[in-house]
C-alpha cells in the first residue's frame, strides 16, 4: 500500500496554552471549529495549518485508529513511501494522567519498532515525511504529522513598537476568529496603529487592508510590513471616510491610559464600521455592549484576553 496523504479518516489537534489565555484560545476554537473543549487535543474533518494558530502545537492527519499498539504496527506492515524519506515520532498526550503517559525511553522502542515495519528510506534528521503515534484514552491513532511554527513569534521583532499595540500572539488568534476559512474574504482594520494585525494577517494570506489617522502609526505600520517582506496597503484616514464594502472588519477601539474616548465618539466609530462591514471583531478595553448594540450591530460571541492584570475584550458581531 503506498503512502498517499489524501487517505485520511480526521485531523487531531494538539493545544498549548496558558491559563491566561483559556478564553482567547476557545473562542478561536469555536471559530475554527464550530466548538471548544477542555481537553488539549481536537479532532476534526476540516484541515487547517497549525501554524496559523498560536495556541496549536501539532497536527496528526490520521490514516487509522487502533485499539491496540499491535492493530497499528499491523496497518504500517502494508505502508511504504517509495522514494520519499520518514522518520517515526511518538506524541505524548498530555490529558492523559502521568502515570498513563508514555515514558522517553518507550517511545523511542515503539518509534523504532513502527519505522522497521515500513518500508521506504529513514532519515531522522530531515525526512521528507514524519508519522506521528499517539495514546488516547481509547486506543491509538497513526498518521502524517506536522509541527506549527511560531510566525506570531517573529512578529515580535517587527522594528516600530506601540507600548499600548495588541502583542502578536493575541493578534493572530484575533484574525483567526474574524477570518477562520480564508476564501476572498476582504478584510480592513481602519484604526491599525502600528500594523500588528496587519502581519499577521498578511502572513497568513489574508486580503486586509489597514488605516489609521493618525500619520505616525500608518507609517510605522507601513515599515513593519516592508520589513518582513509583506504586501499590502495602509491609507491614512479617520474611520468615518472608509468608502467601499469589507467582508469583515477588525476594530481594536483606540484607547491610552490617561483619557478614555466619549461615548459620542465611540458610537461614531462603530456606526461607521456598520457601514462599510456586516461583520466586526470589536476589541475594547471597557464594556461597550449598549454602544455596539446602538451601532446596529448584534452580538454573537465573545472572550477576555489577559495578560498580567489587564483585560481586553474580544467581541464578535454580526
Amino acid at each position: 500500500m503506498e503512502y498517499k496523504s489524501g487517505s485520511l479518516l480526521h485531523y487531531l489537534y494538539t493545544y498549548a496554552y496558558h491559563e491566561d489565555e483559556d478564553s482567547l484560545c476557545k473562542l478561536e476554537m469555536r471559530s475554527f471549529f464550530g466548538y471548544d473543549t477542555d481537553l488539549k487535543m481536537i479532532e476534526s474533518p476540516l484541515k487547517i495549518d497549525p501554524s496559523r494558530s498560536p495556541f496549536i502545537k501539532d497536527r496528526i492527519a490520521i490514516f487509522y485508529k487502533g485499539e491496540t499498539l499491535e492493530e497499528i504496527a499491523q496497518y504500517v506492515t502494508d505502508l511504504h513511501t517509495k522514494d520519499r524519506t520518514f522518520k517515526v515520532t511518538v506524541v505524548n498526550n498530555h490529558d492523559l494522567i502521568k502515570s498513563e503517559q508514555i515514558e522517553f525511553k518507550v517511545r523511542r522502542e515503539i518509534e523504532k519498532e513502527i519505522g522497521l515495519l515500513i518500508e521506504g528510506p529513514v532519515n531522522l534528521n530531515d525526512p521528507d515525511l514524519i508519522f506521528a503515534i499517539k495514546q488516547l484514552k481509547d486506543g491509538w491513532v497513526f498518521g502524517e504529522y506536522m509541527k506549527s511554527e511560531s510566525i506570531w513569534l517573529h512578529h515580535q521583532k517587527k522594528p516600530q513598537n506601540y507600548s499600548t499595540a495588541l502583542n502578536t500572539r493575541d493578534a493572530r488568534a484575533i484574525v483567526n476568529i474574524a477570518v477562520p476559512h480564508p476564501n476572498g474574504q476582504k478584510v480592513i482594520d481602519p484604526c491599525c496603529g502600528i500594523g500588528t494585525v496587519l502581519l499577521e494577517a498578511l502572513s497568513m494570506d489574508i486580503a486586509i487592508e489597514g488605516s489609521d489617522r493618525n500619520p505616525l502609526a500608518t507609517t510605522g505600520a507601513r515599515e513593519n510590513i516592508l520589513f518582513f517582506g509583506y504586501e499590502g496597503d495602509v491609507l491614512l484616514r479617520n474611520i468615518n471616510e472608509i468608502t467601499g464594502h469589507y467582508d469583515v472588519a477588525i476594530v481594536d477601539m483606540p484607547y491610552n491610559l490617561c483619557s478614555v474616548l466619549p461615548v459620542e465618539e465611540k458610537l461614531s466609530m462603530l456606526k461607521s464600521a456598520r457601514r462599510f462591514t456586516n461583520n466586526v471583531i470589536i476589541i475594547t478595553i471597557e464594556t461597550i455592549d449598549s454602544i455596539i448594540t446602538e451601532a446596529g450591530f448584534k452580538i454573537i460571541d465573545r472572550c477576555v484576553a489577559r495578560k498580567s492584570g489587564f483585560i481586553r475584550h474580544v467581541i464578535v458581531c454580526e
